[in-house]
């Protein structure tokens, strides 16, 4: 065994070694601190990391949307100590806004003018989902443009630079009721049917039967669509003309009774998404998103999209989901106009939006909304054939035509075209049955419904090859 010899005598230059030693300690808690440093640095980078990986769809379990925690000791302790859960805007409040828009895109009429514009509202606290649907028609005040009717809203987004319509359409809706809407998402026509085809189509309740002959075909044509009452499998492209069609008879011809349709889809999609836990998969989403990049626009972040599925779907009572419809009805908020160009309009009854701004601020207070919510709801009108009528105006009274369209509507008459006679002014008005129709029903109802006489058609008249029932409005006509 090698021995070792210990000297406990100190020499001097020991001495000075050893006097030396607290050197050595500043020198332990420096290094101590530098660590400190690089780790807290480290930390924060790891937070932006982390916090910025939340958009990539791989760093989510599949089945409770929840962010993937890393794997081995100190990038769990980064990412507990670090890491910054995503907070959607409103929930501190008890309440998050989504704007939804459906507009028909590029290679369509009027590509950036709004079809769907819905206030979707979320309370994270009781799992209440509210749906506000506004009709394209209403009137409303937009700055730098005057008054327009609500749908151009996206469209002067456009306007001011390329996707932009929807945040500036989002801004506009804001103003307008009084309510902060943080988030939107605008889908084009294309978007929507292949969203629906992405998960495998969608069952609907199709309350009313009906049949729509004019609706928007290519190439500035018309095509005939029908839907009978039931539950109905659809498609993309079933679904997009089941919310798009506004000719339809039988209750099913008007933007209100579209908006209620265009609800229902969203409804569908909402429980066939939430239904298989598959279609839930932030990488599904992810795909979804990258596919259609150029015909969906949002402000949201991946994270964020995922962060509200994830609330959704623990949190939504599917039994509690109130939707609402502003129209023009007996007991509705709002009422036809005739705008400065001699549009038709909607405008609020009161002559301001006080009362609606106060139905949207307390759409989940029961006690607030209850006896209006149902508004939606007219006393259900006679269906007179299916007779497509024609209105066309020989007055230079401006918008004549829209409003009695609005009024025949309600009754439950099918309109088609509108237009101008000709020749102005027109001096008798006449109710003219055309083309190969031969029923009388519903131009006996127009008569007594307008006090208009039923005429035999001159050689002279022009009208659409798809009208049956040719109404025109001369100077004698009182509305």
């Amino acid at each position: 065994m090698q021995r070792t010899d210990i000297n406990f005598i100190l020499q001097e230059d020991e001495q000075e070694l050893k006097f030396k030693e607290p050197g050595k300690k500043r020198s332990k808690f420096f290094l101590f601190l530098v660590i400190f440093i690089v780790l807290f640095l480290s930390g924060l980078i790891a937070r932006t990391v982390i916090s910025s990986s939340t958009n990539n769809p791989n760093d989510y379990d599949p089945i409770t949307l929840e962010p993937k925690q890393p794997e081995g000791i100190f990038q769990r302790l980064k990412y507990f100590v670090f890491s910054k859960e995503v907070k959607l805007v409103g929930v501190k409040n008890d309440r998050v806004n989504i704007l939804l828009l459906g507009m028909g895109g590029l290679g369509h009429d009027g590509p950036f003018l709004t079809d769907t514009m819905i206030i979707a509202s979320f309370k994270p606290s009781t799992g209440e989902v509210a749906m506000i649907s506004i009709p394209r028609d209403l009137g409303i005040y937009i700055k730098g443009e005057g008054w327009w009717k609500i749908n151009h809203a996206n469209h002067f987004g456009e306007l001011q630079k390329a996707n932009w319509g929807g945040a500036f359409a989002t801004e506009v809706v804001s103003e307008t009721f009084n309510i902060d809407i943080p988030y939107y998402v605008r889908l084009d026509f294309k978007a929507f049917e292949e969203v629906i085809d992405e998960v495998g189509g969608l069952k609907v309740n199709v309350e009313n039967s009906f049949t729509d002959n004019q609706y928007p075909a290519p190439n500035d044509l018309y095509k005939t669509i029908s839907f009978k009452q039931g539950i109905v499998e659809m498609d993309g492209e079933t679904a997009l003309e089941y919310s798009r069609s506004r000719h339809g008879n039988n209750e099913e011809g008007s933007d209100f009774a579209r908006a209620r349709r265009q609800q229902q889809v969203i409804l569908a999609l909402k429980e066939k998404v939430f239904s298989f836990s598959t279609l839930a998969n932030p990488l599904k989403i992810y795909n979804i998103i990258t596919t259609l990049d150029k015909h969906i626009t949002t402000n949201m972040q991946f994270a964020d999209i995922v962060t509200f599925m994830k609330i959704i779907k623990e949190d939504l009572d599917t039994k509690n989901i109130k939707t609402f419809v502003l129209d023009n009805s007996t007991d509705g908020y709002l009422e036809n106009t005739v705008g400065e160009n001699g549009a038709y309009m909607l405008q609020p009854k009161t002559g301001n939006f006080d009362e609606i701004n106060n139905l949207i601020a307390n759409i989940f207070n029961a006690e607030t909304q209850q006896p209006q919510i149902i508004s939606a709801a007219q006393e259900s009108p006679t269906y007179y054939g299916d007779a497509t009528i024609e209105i066309q105006n020989g007055t230079w009274v401006a918008g004549m035509a829209a409003r009695i369209e609005s009024r025949l509507e309600k009754k439950g008459f099918n309109i088609g075209e509108l237009g101008n006679t000709e020749e102005r002014p027109y001096l008798l008005s006449g109710i003219y049955i055309i083309g190969n129709y031969t029923k009388t029903d519903t131009a006996n109802a127009l008569k007594e419904e307008l006090g208009i006489s039923i005429r035999k058609p001159p050689n002279s008249l022009t009208f659409a090859s798809s009208s049956d029932i040719l109404i025109i409005l001369g100077t004698d006509f009182e509305e």
